[in-house]
């Protein structure tokens, strides 16, 4: 494993590139790995053939251990070592292998794996030198004839259904991969089916038969779905290990969610002026200097608010006990990626206008998105805005982004009726659901933070004028 940045220790498998067996070139990426947050691409450093992998996908290897063997041409080199006793070797057995040929042919109707019990010490003996046999064999070596390599059902208890229902404890049901493949995507649990193969081996055929005789009432769903597929009982799960960056996310939350003491203030926020703005400077500005969503508009608030409760751009030490309070305002953006959910940082935010914001969000969600984010752009924030765009809900709890002490969460905007001046007017109104440690900010504090926000927007000519 190679030291992929200052202060990493270890990196986690989250994606083999490769397999033994496969050609791979100079810088030919070979597995991806991640450090914190960050996914690392690794090159390979020669030409070469893949021997070995050196752990598995969800695998925390530690830097300088191995991490894949690759075989080069060369003297010294595997191949070359392993072809000289082989060699020597190859001469002696080639007349027991010859001899042995008759014995290593195998019934073609019988499933992979299976052997008839009468022929399972012979064929046992002959495996040996099966593969030897198989490179002596000729074009002229007559095929086996239909009779002599049929195999005949072993017998069944009671026919077959009770074959089915009456297996021995721990005894397999016999089924070819594909059979297997389509009883568990019909939900169906091979081992009450009847086999009617050879020595019970259960077949398509089989399956259907068990299926319509459900349906007639055999094995009837408890919910009375009869043949109506919608109603189907379903069987099975699938157990999802959590690796790479869905382990990672687990493990922050976690440790957010136990050591921080959080409480949550939700306020609501008439945007209609804020909304009427943005419009006016997307039409008039939008061609030459990009389109403003209410994102880059929310930031500059905060960090005007910021400016007035500082307590809230921090990052609390929960070892040392120690609130680091920060001037700059590295703002964490939220977002979500197929890989899960990340944190982006836009550095300096309180010296960028609301344009070069919105500029940087886009380059940093896509950086994120495709993996090419920096490890120094997905860390170091000091505050977090998360917001899920249209489907933000009416009411959200967020969680912290330790070791920050604040949040704040974004809901959609919606249009509702409001008492304006004695009368019903409509505006556009959105709920700020935000986040906070108890430990180092008061209830108080925290309300008179948002409140500030709640007045940059609502008067949102404020934002250019300080």
């Amino acid at each position: 494993m190679p030291d992929v940045g200052e202060g990493i220790a270890e990196c986690e498998v989250v994606a083999w590139r490769v397999q033994p067996g496969d050609a791979v070139t100079e810088d030919q990426i070979l597995a991806d790995v991640m450090t914190d947050k960050a996914t690392v691409e690794i090159p390979s450093p020669v030409h070469g053939t893949v021997v070995a992998l050196g752990g598995k996908v969800g695998e925390s290897l530690a830097v300088g251990a191995e991490l894949i063997r690759l075989e080069i041409e060369g003297a010294g080199n595997l191949k070359a070592e392993a072809a000289k006793p082989a060699a020597a070797a190859a001469a002696p057995a080639a007349a027991p292998a010859t001899a042995a040929a008759p014995a290593a042919d195998e019934p073609a109707d019988v499933p992979h794996g299976f052997v008839p019990e009468p022929q399972r010490v012979a064929a046992g003996a002959a495996s040996v030198s099966a593969p030897a046999a198989s490179s002596a064999r000729t074009p002229s070596a007559p095929a086996a004839s239909p009779a002599a390599r049929s195999v005949s059902p072993a017998p069944q208890h009671n026919g077959a259904a009770s074959r089915a229902l009456f297996r021995d404890p721990g005894e397999k049901p016999l089924a070819a991969p594909a059979v297997r493949k389509r009883a568990w995507d019909m939900g169906i649990e091979l081992q009450f089916v009847a086999g009617s193969g050879p020595a019970g081996q259960i077949t398509h055929a089989d399956l259907d038969a068990f299926v319509a005789g459900r349906q007639r009432g055999g094995h009837a769903a408890h919910g009375g779905g009869g043949s109506d597929s919608r109603y189907a009982e379903l069987h099975g799960e699938e157990a999802v290990p959590l690796i790479g960056l869905r382990r990672k996310i687990a493990e922050k939350m976690q440790m957010a969610k136990r050591q921080i003491p959080h409480f949550t203030y939700v306020e609501e926020v008439d945007v209609t002026e804020l909304e009427a703005l943005r419009a006016q400077l997307n039409e008039r500005y939008g061609k030459e200097r990009g389109k403003l969503t209410l994102l880059p508009l929310l930031m500059r608030a905060v960090v005007l608010a910021i400016r007035k409760f500082p307590e809230v751009n921090a990052r609390f030490d929960d070892q040392a006990g120690i609130v680091t309070r920060y001037q700059p305002v590295h703002l964490g953006i939220a977002t979500q990626t197929d890989a899960g959910l990340m944190v982006p940082v836009i550095r300096n935010a309180e010296a960028r206008d609301p344009w070069n914001s919105a500029k940087e969000i886009v380059r940093l969600a896509e950086a994120a998105r495709t993996g090419k984010a920096a490890r120094d752009e997905l860390s170091g924030s000091t505050i977090t805005i998360t917001s899920l765009g249209p489907l933000g809900g009416i009411v959200t709890t967020p969680v912290i982004n330790h070791p920050e002490v604040a949040i704040v969460g974004v809901n959609r905007i919606l249009d509702r009726p409001v008492v304006k001046n004695g009368g019903l007017v409509p505006r556009k109104l959105m709920n700020l659901s935000s986040s906070f440690d108890h430990r180092v900010i008061d209830g108080m504090v925290a309300a008179e933070f948002i409140q500030t926000i709640r007045g940059y927007l609502e008067t949102p000519a404020t934002l250019f004028v300080e």
